[in-house]
């Protein structure tokens, strides 16, 4: 079965069905809305594996259904569909993994008020995310990836009573509107430089090899390339969306929603949507890399930026003590881990990892979800322990994800996706940082995964929410096990024997051999070293002696009390932002609000001063002067007319007499002047 691009609306329209159901639903309506939301999501993924089919029929094509959306003077703003190996894939994961999360959110959000809401804005949020994949102009898709942030900031602020729920979807939705800017402003100018939005379009779109390089041919201010610029300005959205440094200070705060949130956002949807973006436009990115002379080179920004933020992440999530926080760190960590790799020039890696990652990461979440519903919602590893042989399907399926995150060699998809990540950036001719950087991770990573797990599922338990706590129902545990499958099923498409997925998604042919894994064999003997110490150490001090209360001293804290207290205050960044971004925001608001008020609105009390006292004069004039004279001669007149009026009686007698006096007068005059 399969499906053409000019069908591909239906994956996105589907869900947004769901969502219309959902909101016209009475809050009573549950099982609807539940319904509507999973049974979209279900048909979405059918939907998605026609789609994915159809590209991998002919992976090097672009497959597009391109439209007039409406006529702006004298041209056409046309928006359109766009479906490869790239869109396939991402569409099947993100439709497979929300369902399996929408499923979990039965059982995990059955006792909530607003059940029927929650499925509401699920169903919003996937909508926006598949309408962003399977676009083929940048504005279709910066229209979609907006909305993907108006339904985070729903989602996130879904317990909105709770202050610091609240607070964290402005967070969010405030954070991430700054590079936001930046992807409009490369949205216009890419548009303005072509006359296009459409990635394809039969020679004339704006990531086909004519109009890159006529691009990359043009030079900005600095000297940087034009396509560089617009790279860079596009590449700002990524970042605010995947939670790169410096903007990834929103993501860890939004752990305050559900957790069935935190597993679509941090997994599958949101995070996956910078990584994504910077993938398809990758070409623009990329228009540069020959151009020797031009002072910075986008991917290398991409790729200090990735390696920034995988290094950090992982540093911060050793000190973390709320197990979805630690989790949160750690997508921050392995969306550095994408970025990177996007730098140094290999995408498929990147999206390898984003397609694992999804996997894992999702039931990670969903396995800490399962933790938190069965411990009453207690969240603090200090205060767990000893759910091993409470929660045996929890703690296995857990166990397995952890693996893949931390990436034990072999047979985790975590392991593979990381490989590749670290072979390109050794292959990668300008710096060696970012392969210092990932290597450094890789222990971290380890390290801090060592620990949730010694922490959360080991021991006994150290208060009584975690005493009582015990297995979750079906509903909540299946979608465990079938992402627990799927992360270690994945390990055999993208080996380095076998690389099937990366050369599905470049299109390319697919070179498989032995001989492969003897490649860059050192670098991956170094890897599993490294994941070993970093498994080793964690079991050392978390695992071989484990904590006896919830205030017990933590190992790490004794030994470099300063070093974890800064991680575990997230370096500052909070604080550093109140005391610089904020005091300028601040300052500017009270400028703002003294010109307000002194300036514009002593301008306009000067103006109605004016005007009032051209009133006063003006009716002055008008009043006592045009109409005061104009009202005396009237009355004047009137008096006149009155007094005439009087002699006009209607009696012909009266008329008789009067002519009559009136002749005598006449005639006396007469005679009186004829005797002189």
């Amino acid at each position: 079965m399969t499906i053409s691009a000019e069908n591909l609306w239906l994956i996105p329209a589907l869900p947004l069905l769901a969502a219309g159901i959902g909101a016209l639903t009475p809050r009573t309506g549950r099982g609807l809305a539940a319904g509507a939301a999973i049974g979209a999501m279900a048909l979405s993924f059918i939907v998605s594996c026609s789609a994915l089919c159809t590209a991998l029929a002919n992976p090097a094509a672009h497959l597009v259904f391109n439209f007039s959306w409406f006529d702006l003077g004298t041209s056409t703003l046309r928006l359109g569909f766009l479906l490869d190996p790239l869109t396939a894939f991402m569409c099947v994961m993100v439709t497979f993994v929300g369902s399996l999360i929408f499923i979990f959110s039965l059982g995990y959000m059955k006792e909530d008020a607003n059940f029927k809401q929650f499925f509401c804005f699920l169903s919003l949020f996937a909508a926006a995310m598949l309408g962003l994949l399977v676009a083929n102009s940048l504005l279709l898709l910066f229209i979609c990836w907006e909305l993907v942030g108006l339904a985070s900031y729903l989602l996130i602020g879904f317990w909105f009573h709770k202050p610091a729920a609240a607070a964290a979807a402005k967070k969010a939705f405030i954070t991430t509107r700054i590079g936001d800017l930046g992807l409009l402003l490369g949205l216009l100018w890419l548009y303005h430089s072509t006359g296009t939005s459409l990635f394809f379009d039969d020679g004339q779109g704006c990531l086909e090899s004519g109009v890159i390089t006529t691009l990359a041919g043009q030079t900005v201010a600095g000297g940087l390339v034009l396509s560089t610029a617009i790279g860079l300005l596009i590449f700002c959205g990524a970042v605010g969306k995947s939670g790169q440094f410096p903007l990834h200070v929103w993501l860890p705060d939004a752990m305050e929603g559900p957790t069935p949130v935190s597993a679509l956002i941090h997994a599958a949807t949101m995070v996956a949507a910078g990584v994504f973006l910077v993938a398809r436009v990758y070409p623009l990115m990329e228009a540069d890399k020959l151009l020797a002379a031009v002072p910075v080179h986008a991917l290398t920004v991409v790729a200090f930026i990735g390696a920034i933020t995988a290094l950090m992440g992982a540093l911060i999530a050793c000190a973390q003590n709320d197990i979805k926080r630690i989790l949160a760190f750690s997508t921050v960590s392995q969306l550095g881990y994408m970025m990177l790799a996007l730098g140094v020039g290999s995408w498929t890696a990147a999206i390898f990892h984003l397609l694992t990652h999804a996997f894992f990461k999702a039931l990670l979440f969903l396995g800490a979800g399962s933790v938190i519903h069965a411990a009453h919602h207690e969240q603090d590893i200090r205060s767990l322990g000893g759910l091993k042989g409470k929660m045996k399907i929890t703690f296995v399926t857990f166990a397995i994800g952890m693996m893949a995150l931390s990436g034990v060699p072999f047979f985790f998809s975590g392991f593979w996706s990381k490989e590749a990540i670290l072979h390109a950036a050794h292959e990668w001719d300008v710096s060696s940082l970012p392969l210092y950087a990932g290597l450094c991770a890789v222990v971290l990573t380890a390290f801090y995964m060592t620990r949730l797990v010694a922490e959360t599922f080991f021991g006994k338990a150290r208060s009584s929410n975690a005493s009582h706590a015990h297995e979750n129902s079906a509903v909540m545990t299946m979608p465990l096990v079938i992402l627990a499958v799927c992360t270690v099923l994945l390990s055999l498409v993208g080996t380095t024997a076998c690389p099937w997925l990366q050369a599905r998604l470049a299109g390319t042919e697919l070179h498989s051999s032995l001989s492969h894994l003897t490649e860059g064999i050192g670098l991956m003997l170094l890897s599993i070293v490294l994941v070993g110490a970093g498994l080793g150490t964690g079991w050392f001090l978390y695992g071989r002696k484990l904590r006896l209360t919830a205030e017990a001293n933590d190992p790490l804290t004794v030994a470099a009390p300063a070093v974890m207290a800064a991680l575990a205050n997230r370096l500052g960044f909070d604080e550093l932002y109140a005391a610089t971004v904020g005091r300028l925001n601040s300052a500017i608001a009270t400028i703002a609000d003294l010109v307000d008020r002194v300036i514009l609105d002593g301008a306009i009390r000067l103006l109605a001063g004016l005007g009032e006292m051209t009133g006063l004069v003006n009716r002055s004039v008008d009043e006592d002067g045009l109409n005061g004279g104009f009202d005396t001669v009237s009355e004047s007149l009137r008096g006149t007319g009155l007094r005439y009026s009087h002699a006009q009686t209607g009696r012909p007698q009266g008329y008789l007499r009067t002519i009559a006096v009136a002749f005598t007068v006449l005639v006396l005059l007469f005679l009186i002047g004829g005797a002189r």
